[in-house]
């Protein structure tokens, strides 16, 4: 039997549709340039040499890095659409960028990376088999001594992003999430505001590998 148009759509990943119905004004996390990555990094001196960019989406940190000259840049996303939208952006700055569509979840990094940054993926994760498959990937991918920066949405922040639940989090239950593995370099609470004006408030932590 054939199937409608809306069944087919109601099987596609979530994220897919996310990014083939709307642009980047429409999308809530969207940021002209990631301000509080960079200076979290800045601050912290951290200069990495190979960085993974988890849910990376259509988002501009990918810029920051090329402006910074870093050698191995790594983009990762469940969307291939959104994976497409930034190497179009990019032009031919892209053919120095690896472009991996997959859940982070089940991926094989293939490497290790000085930089994990994550805005707004890991809160995404709200059971438990997730956000240990998560932790086994990070364990895995990042380098003895490397940082892991991680955004989620914060204690008072939303309960649901694009119709979805998430998992909220001050940086004390990140650290303890994550384990002894790593240790807490710097913490910040933003609030970030939405295209059309919104606030929603995140909390941003650097982690060290010891």
């Amino acid at each position: 039997m054939k199937r409608s148009r809306s069944e087919h759509r109601s099987r596609e990943p979530p994220w897919e549709r996310v990014y083939s119905e709307k642009g980047e004004d429409a999308l809530s996390w969207f940021e002209p340039r990631a301000e509080t990555s960079l200076a979290i990094l800045d601050g912290a001196g951290v200069a990495p040499a190979a960085v993974v960019d988890i849910g990376a989406g259509t988002s501009r940190f990918v810029e920051a890095l090329l402006e910074r000259s870093i050698p191995e840049i790594t983009l990762l996303d469940l969307s291939e659409t959104a994976l497409a939208r930034t190497r179009t952006r990019l032009g031919p700055d892209a053919a120095g960028v690896r472009f991996v569509a997959a859940d982070v979840t089940t991926w094989s990094p293939g490497g290790t990376f000085d930089l994990w940054h994550d805005r707004a993926a890991f809160h995404f994760l709200v059971d438990p088999d997730g956000r240990a498959a998560y932790l086994a990937r990070l364990a895995t991918a990042l380098r003895p001594g490397g940082h892991a920066l991680i955004a989620t949405f914060a204690a008072d922040g939303p309960e649901r992003c694009s119709g979805l639940p998430v998992a909220r989090y001050d940086p004390q239950d990140l650290a303890v999430t994550l384990g002894p593995g790593y240790a807490l370099r710097e913490a910040r609470r933003i609030v970030h505001r939405t295209p059309w004006g919104s606030e929603q408030r995140f909390q941003v932590s650097l982690f060290q590998r010891v």
